[in-house]
């Protein structure tokens, strides 16, 4: 299983000052939708991880938490792509939860629903916490540069980022990386596997 784990104000969709409320709200950012799709057709499920405190500060209910993903599922599936799920925090930043990014919490539960060993999973987010949640819960960290989180310098990054943060421009370019690393470890397998089986059929020395 291939598990790509994304976050969602700031890297699918344009991020806001007092958080994306209603569905008229969200717009995604361009590209990101594909990107997804595209993922999808190389064989990764993606699921998204998200601070949502407006839910625990009562700007917006699960109703309309609900409609909000509703719509981003509807754009999706007409780009060709779809998330398998949404895990969130709906607390907020004062409750003392352990699923608040930068804590590990999410990330935790996302892999125990798919029993998948985490450092299997790439993770993609546009700030710190993103990425640091990334890295405590064990998952590759990526960072992209489409949110209000994004960091003013990118090389080399702020000290609070962990080391082996990788830096892309957007969810595409995350994207088109991930699928050529695939591309390239398939061929290195297939030619590996070349190689032994004409060792095997190699008849042996007088």
């Amino acid at each position: 299983m291939k598990l790509v784990i994304v976050d969602r104000d700031g890297t699918i969709n344009v991020e806001l000052d007092g958080y994306v409320q209603t569905p008229e709200e969200w717009q995604p950012l361009p590209g990101a939708l594909d990107a997804i799709a595209r993922l999808n057709q190389a064989g990764h499920q993606v699921v998204i991880a998200s601070n949502m405190p407006g839910l625990g500060r009562g700007l917006f209910d699960m109703a309309a938490l609900n409609a909000i993903q509703k719509k981003m599922n509807k754009a999706l599936a007409a780009a060709g792509g779809r998330v398998e799920a949404m895990f969130y925090c709906p607390h907020a930043p004062d409750e003392g939860c352990t699923c608040r990014k930068p804590l590990p919490g999410l990330f935790q539960q996302i892999g125990e629903r798919y029993r998948i060993d985490l450092k299997q999973v790439h993770a993609v987010g546009d700030s710190v916490r993103d990425v640091q949640a990334a890295v405590a819960a064990g998952c590759m960290p990526h960072l992209v540069l489409t949110g209000k989180g994004a960091p003013a310098q990118i090389s080399p990054l702020p000290a609070e980022f962990p080391l082996g943060t990788r830096v892309h421009a957007d969810l595409a370019a995350f994207a088109t990386a991930l699928i050529a690393e695939d591309e390239a470890a398939a061929q290195a397998a297939k030619a590996a596997e070349a190689a032994e089986a004409a060792q095997q059929t190699q008849a042996p020395h007088a």
